[in-house]
């Protein structure tokens, strides 16, 4: 079992009354067990904390009137991550897939995996329907992309980042989301906390559903799967965005961190491409 001590620090100038969507408390689920945990606001205001999602996804409300702001979370969560040999993972056929696993084969808001149906067939159509095919999909995706901070913006969507050619997490996994739904592969996106990120921030990543259950995958190679925490998960970025602002406000400072209290080291080898990692219900 890995531990890992995750946080953030949101400063934040508000403007005018402002509400805030807070998406940055690590998620509940049966393998991933927060320890310990603390959510602070400064100045002090009453926030409202709800589940939003079966998967474990969690949201802070907070409405405040105009001044400065600083968000902060710290928790310790214990990962109960699953291994299985890559070269065992075979793709799910259609006809057995669970009803709930069936909506991540649409196309979504950032995934527009019906506009790419004949171009993920040419690209990989013909490789074997197993692991090695999402493996694929994210080399591609590392080859063919140039990750580049600022170089999109959050109306930029999976068939943008081609044209482009370039982009940050989200839109690395939003692409191989993409591909991997056009070929029939259910895939979703998930925000978190991820160790060894340089630099420290936010990070998205993907999950695509083999063999029957979820796999993690993440298509920038920034930061080893075996070391992610998840904070949501979604169709795609537009369900677990960290902070929806209602109101005005400008936030000139931001820190991130995840630290490996305890860990399996293979997992966390960024170059380790033969174990598959599962940590999803």
């Amino acid at each position: 079992m890995n531990q890992i001590k995750v946080g953030c620090r949101l400063v934040y100038q508000v403007h005018t009354p402002t509400t805030f969507l807070f998406n940055i408390s690590a998620a509940r689920n049966e393998h991933q067990q927060i320890v310990e945990e603390s959510f602070y606001v400064e100045p002090y205001y009453r926030i409202e904390e709800g589940a939003v999602s079966p998967l474990g996804n969690r949201m802070v409300r907070l409405s405040v009137p105009p001044g400065d702001l600083t968000v902060s979370y710290t928790a310790t969560v214990n990962l109960r991550v699953e291994e299985a040999q890559a070269t065992d993972v075979s793709e799910t056929p259609f006809e057995q897939l669970p009803a709930d696993v069936l909506p991540y084969l649409n196309p979504s808001r950032y995934c527009e995996s019906d506009k790419l149906l004949q171009f993920a067939s040419e690209k990989f159509g013909s490789l074997v329907p197993d692991y090695s095919r999402v493996t694929a999909i994210c080399n591609w995706v590392y080859d063919e992309l140039s990750y580049t901070s600022g170089s999109t913006g959050p109306t930029t969507t999976a068939c943008d980042v081609l044209e482009l050619k370039k982009g940050v997490c989200r839109d690395f996994a939003h692409v191989g989301i993409s591909l991997c739904r056009a070929l029939g592969i259910p895939a979703r996106y998930v925000a978190g906390y991820a160790v060894n990120l340089e630099p420290p921030d936010f990070h998205g990543f993907f999950e695509a559903y083999l063999d029957g259950r979820w796999f993690l995958f993440d298509a920038t190679r920034l930061a080893p799967v075996g070391g992610f925490v998840r904070i949501g998960t979604g169709r795609d970025a537009a369900d677990v965005a960290f902070s929806t602002i209602r109101g005005s406000a400008d936030s000139p400072e931001m820190q991130v961190w995840a630290n490996e209290e305890r860990s399996n080291d293979r997992l966390l080898d960024p170059n380790n491409v033969e174990t598959a990692v599962s940590s999803a219900p």
